[in-house]
Parts: structure tokens; C-alpha cells; sequence
């Protein structure tokens, strides 16, 4: 029997394939569990449809990923945090501030788990922050300051 996964399904497949099970495995398990539905021309015209769509707005996403990195290697950015009196930080820089500062300085977006920190900054200085996503990379540069 022909089906269209609506959910990623263990060791069937992934949600929006199109995929020939067992009779019995479709009707006892995938359709009342509403992790599939019968396939038709109709419906299986719609996912390839579907699936065009998402492949275009991920190259889209991706070539924009990629002027946004291109973009990052001029930039240099500033965060000031309060600092004791040898100049360490009470709280360390993370990943998440950094993206902050990014968006609201240079208006630049990025997914949390592209900036490559090994554990947040904790003084002041200047650090050439690496950036990863999709395969690419790149970097800028962070001013930590005192307050």
C-alpha cells in the first residue's frame, strides 16, 4: 500500500516521503496513529510540490547564511559587562550575548549553535570569534569592555 508519512517514522522513513508498506503495517499502525495517509495522485503531486518549496527556500537560506559570513569577517562588535577589580568579568559572555549584540549592532542574524565558543569569555580584550554553519566558515571580531 502506497502512504505519505506525516511523521518521521522509525525504519519506514522520513515526513513527507512517499512509501510502499504492508497493508496491515498501514492500516493497523501508520493511519490510525495519524502518522500517514493513503497516498494519491493528488496528495502525492502536493508533497512533490511541497518539497520543491522547501528546497528553494533552503538555498535561499543558505546563500543568505553565506553573505551574512561573508559579511562577518569586517565586522566588529562590542559588549560591556561589569567587571571586579583585576578586570575579569562576574559573568561570562556566552554564545547567546554575543548573538544578541550581533543582531543589534550590525543587524546580523545567527543560529545559536554557529558561534564555536569552547566556554564563555570571562575578561576583557579583544577575541577573534569563529563561526560555523552549513560547512562554511568564518570569523569576527568581539571587544569585551568594563562598564
Amino acid at each position: 500500500m502506497k502512504v505519505i508519512l506525516l511523521k518521521d517514522v522509525r525504519g519506514t522513513g522520513r515526513k513527507y516521503d512517499v512509501k510502499n508498506v504492508a497493508d496491515g503495517y498501514a492500516m493497523n499502525y501508520l493511519l490510525p496513529n495519524k502518522l500517514a495517509e493513503l497516498a494519491t495522485a493528488e496528495k502525492i503531486s502536493q508533497v512533490e510540490q511541497h518539497k520543491r518549496e522547501q528546497a528553494d527556500v533552503l538555498k535561499i537560506e543558505e546563500d543568505l547564511l553565506h553573505k551574512n559570513l561573508e559579511a562577518l569577517k569586517e565586522v566588529t562588535i562590542e559588549i560591556k559587562e561589569k567587571t571586579n577589580d583585576e578586570g575579569r568579568l562576574f559573568k561570562g559572555v556566552a554564545a547567546e550575548a554575543i548573538i544578541q549584540a550581533l543582531k543589534e549592532q550590525k543587524r546580523l542574524e545567527l543560529q545559536e549553535d554557529a558561534i564555536v565558543l569552547e566556554k564563555p569569555i570571562k575578561e576583557t580584550g579583544e577575541f577573534e570569534i569563529p563561526v560555523e554553519a552549513h560547512g562554511k566558515k568564518s570569523s569576527f571580531k568581539l571587544i569585551v569592555s568594563s562598564l
